[in-house]
């Protein structure tokens, strides 16, 4: 990766809601030496941002503004060639995401965003693994609450288990928050082209080479009651992440296997889920339907800082291999917002600052920063730990 850049790192999107969390978050933290920048399309906006990070840290007052803009790749371009770690914000990254890819997998620039759409993080595999591989840039997908709790997690979990044997582990995440414009954007988009993902899924299963003599499953299995809760399989793009890590890393084991669940007390709530993911998913396939809908909620929105203190999430997960049975947690507070600005603020001082494994390409959380990002987020504040 190249050291020669002006910034160590940029934030593109900071304007918006979570991404002014994670500004926020970066003025209180970052080391005081590090060379960071904000990026954007709305001049106004970004001075706006600055004053506000001022006022946590007068140094802030100094931070450049960079002009970029999603629909102008030649800014982006010019972003990406001046630094060394880019974090972006600005979804639905289906409909925005791609230029900024490109330009740092063309620039040998890292690269991180907040995704959990993956039709976007298969098609950006299938265009620019391959550029990033021979320039040595890092893109990593899913670094807030999509996936990082269960990436990390699971490999927190396979850590404690045993070497060279068959590996199993299950995540059930309870969870009490209100998700964020933009994660509703996200989801009604992914709904909204369910085809274009299959067919992304597809091409990239034909074209991702497997890992040589051994196995990697993520299995489902139907809703289910369990120490007295209800277990819905959860249709994201965690599993994915995960099963991208453990075919990456051989400390997985031969054959692993991993089901991830949402854990809910009352049958009702059950219902009312799926009912809600069904609807949402029949409504968005009717073009002034989903307009109307992308306008109930747009991506910049967000709870007030009292709402979010009252949000938490929990992910429990179970491994066995071995003969040997753990059990973990990767737990915090308001998982929409505060807890993925946190996460996706740490991730990039992670890939800017520490020594981490040599990794290029499209990688994953686990796969690319592993324990160094585990001890970050500790010290940060997320709950990580084997339990009695």
């Amino acid at each position: 990766m190249a050291t020669d850049r002006e910034h160590d790192l940029v934030l593109f999107g900071g304007t918006g809601f979570t991404g002014g969390l994670t500004a926020e978050y970066l003025a209180r933290h970052a080391p005081k030496d590090l060379r960071w920048a904000l990026a954007g399309r709305n001049r106004q906006k970004l001075e706006r941002l600055r004053a506000r990070l001022a006022r946590i840290d007068a140094a802030c007052e100094k931070l450049p503004l960079l002009q970029a803009d999603a629909a102008d790749p030649e800014s982006l371009r010019q972003v990406a060639a001046a630094s060394r770690v880019v974090v972006t914000t600005v979804g639905p990254y289906t409909l925005h995401g791609e230029p900024l890819v490109a330009a740092c997998a063309e620039n040998g620039t890292d690269y991180l965003d907040l995704t959990g759409e993956p039709e976007f993080v298969d098609r950006m595999y299938l265009a620019y693994d391959a550029a990033a591989r021979r320039t040595g840039a890092r893109l990593v997908h899913a670094c807030g609450f999509d996936s990082i709790p269960y990436d990390l997690g699971t490999y927190f979990t396979v850590r404690q288990l045993p070497e060279g044997v068959p590996l199993s582990v299950t995540s059930r995440l309870r969870v009490r928050a209100e998700f964020s414009g933009g994660t509703y954007s996200s989801a009604l988009t992914i709904v909204s082209r369910s085809r274009d993902a299959a067919r992304a899924a597809r091409e990239r299963h034909r074209a991702e080479p497997r890992p040589e003599g051994r196995r990697i499953r993520t299995t489902t299995a139907r809703p289910h009651r369990a120490d007295g809760q209800w277990l819905l399989p959860m249709p994201t793009l965690d599993p994915r992440i995960v099963a991208r890590s453990a075919a990456a890393l051989d400390r997985y084991g031969p054959d692993f296997g991993y089901r991830q669940y949402v854990a809910l007390r009352r049958l009702p709530t059950v219902l009312a889920a799926g009912a809600g993911v069904g609807l949402l998913a029949l409504l968005a396939q009717i073009p002034p339907v989903r307009d109307a809908l992308g306008r109930l909620r747009k991506p910049g929105e967000g709870p007030s800082e009292r709402r979010r203190a009252k949000s938490w999430f929990q992910v429990r997960f179970t491994g066995e291999g071995g003969g040997t049975r753990v059990e973990t947690e990767f737990a915090g507070g308001d998982p929409g917002y505060d807890e993925t600005a946190k996460m996706l603020a740490e991730s990039a001082l992670c890939l800017a600052l520490d020594d981490l494994p040599a990794t290029a390409g499209q990688v994953t959380t686990a796969q690319a920063m592993g324990d160094a990002l585990l001890d970050r987020l500790v010290r940060a504040g997320l709950t990580i730990r084997t339990l009695p």
